[in-house]
């Protein structure tokens, strides 16, 4: 952020009376909602810190690090008694009260556009730090940043700043936000495109590979009929030996050798008879191995679609979360699972993963599904009787774009999970719904 623009946002930002709620939505974005209408969001980066508006940027998930207690504990609802850039300098500082049964609390809220060393920090009245998006120790820095100390002030800047005046402050917060928006989107749409087209083209090469039945029969006859032979050879075969020389019925002698040396002539015929009885196996179910992989190619299909209609940065994010590394969880590969601000959101892959949604899903958690067509089932997990609509909204259009690329108007019902009653697999019926329209033409 230039400094001629802090300035200008000031005088902006000095027309708000209050901080109604602040929250991160995500590792390095913080939303404030001024006087429960204006939302500006403050962009910590370390290369490229800034601040901007827009319609709604989904929260990636529910933080409750120690920083974000203390900030939602000190700032929500809070009013402001000043704002001011500190010493001139790239430092946003806001000095806050919360009003309460005993006594006025004030809170400094200082966000800090400093490059490198970009933070925001919460400081009580005595200028003590009580908590910081990023702390800093005496190795890297000057000036320490750690709870209970006390924050030193940032020297004054060395040069005088040239002036870059703005007509329409609010406008120049939602251009940040579209010109930020256009130079990441694109790249991130590569990277994950290129990333989901590896894992398609992976999918497409074991499908292509798989046995035919047919095959796999033959395989199957072929080692039973030398497990027989072996069997009715039994005097002519040596132990250990890995060349067999096995005379047929008709009197033929076929030469066969093993990877394997076995002690005896009867270990080796069960050897032939397992390995029949495994491709007899794979033969029965072939049916599974290429619905699983037929499915798996089509959900990455419509994953690659999606991601390359995202609008913006916030539904990439929504649709690759960071996955925490656990040996206890195991992943299911036939459901695929979101994070819609902090509400897990859980979808189908394939006939199975549809199944193991409904099977897994609580009688409070919230069902969606495509009105009067097959669609992939949708669960948002939740304890509450009434979600917001926007995160109803969010999980329908993700079953909408999992079901179809048409673009197009469609209808998604949501209802309980107790409303629904499972009659086969994934087929179900469902009462007291409500419906929502998705639009993907926009």
């Amino acid at each position: 952020m230039k400094l001629s623009h802090l300035k200008q946002i000031i005088s902006y930002l000095k027309n708000f009376t209050k901080i109604s709620a602040v929250h991160r939505v995500s590792d390095s974005i913080l939303k404030v909602a001024f006087d429960k209408r204006d939302d500006i969001y403050f962009n910590m980066s370390r290369s490229n810190s800034s601040m901007f508006k827009c319609e709604e940027y989904p929260r990636s998930k529910v933080y409750n690090a120690p920083f974000d207690v203390i900030i939602a504990k000190r700032l929500n609802r809070a009013n402001i008694l000043d704002i001011e850039l500190l010493n001139g300098d790239k430092i946003i500082r806001m000095k806050t009260s919360v009003s309460s049964a005993y006594k006025e609390e004030i809170t400094y809220l200082q966000i800090e556009f400093t490059g490198k060393y970009t933070n925001i920090i919460i400081l009580d009245e005595e200028n003590i730090v009580l908590e910081a998006l990023r702390h800093v120790d005496l190795f890297s820095s000057f000036r320490e940043v750690r709870v209970g100390q006390k924050l030193l002030d940032v020297p004054p800047a060395p040069f005088i700043p040239k002036e870059y005046p703005l007509e329409d402050v609010e406008a120049f917060l939602h251009d940040v936000y579209r010109n930020e928006q256009n130079a990441q989107l694109e790249n991130l749409k590569k990277q994950r495109v290129a990333q989901l087209s590896k894992k398609l083209k992976k999918l497409e090469k074991l499908y292509t590979k798989l046995d035919s039945q047919e095959s796999l029969e033959t395989e199957s006859n072929k080692y039973e009929h030398y497990g027989n032979l072996v069997l009715s050879n039994v005097q002519n075969i040596k132990p250990y030996t890995t060349q067999l020389e096995l005379r047929d019925y008709d009197g033929e002698i076929l030469k066969v050798q093993i990877a394997k040396a076995y002690p005896t002539a009867f270990m080796i015929s069960n050897m032939f008879f397992t390995k029949s009885k495994k491709a007899k196996q794979r033969a029965k179910h072939l049916y599974i191995e290429e619905e699983s992989l037929r499915s798996k190619i089509e959900h990455t299909k419509l994953f690659i679609h999606t991601v390359q209609m995202a609008k913006d940065v916030a539904k990439i994010e929504l649709l690759f979360p960071k996955k925490v590394q656990s040996k206890k969880i195991k992943v299911n590969d036939s459901i695929e699972v979101f994070w819609i601000e902090g509400y897990k959101v859980q979808l189908g892959k394939n006939e199975k993963g549809n199944v193991e949604v409904l099977k897994n899903a609580r009688a409070k958690d919230v069902w969606l599904h495509l009105k009067d067509q097959p669609s992939c089932h949708v669960v948002i997990t939740t304890d509450k009787q009434n979600l917001p609509d926007k995160i109803i909204k969010s999980a329908a259009r993700l079953c909408v774009d999992f079901t179809t690329t048409s673009q197009d108007k469609y209808l998604v019902d949501y209802t309980p999970r107790r409303e629904v009653t499972i009659q086969s697999g994934a087929n179900v019926l469902y009462n007291k719904y409500k419906t929502i329209e998705i639009d993907t033409r926009s």
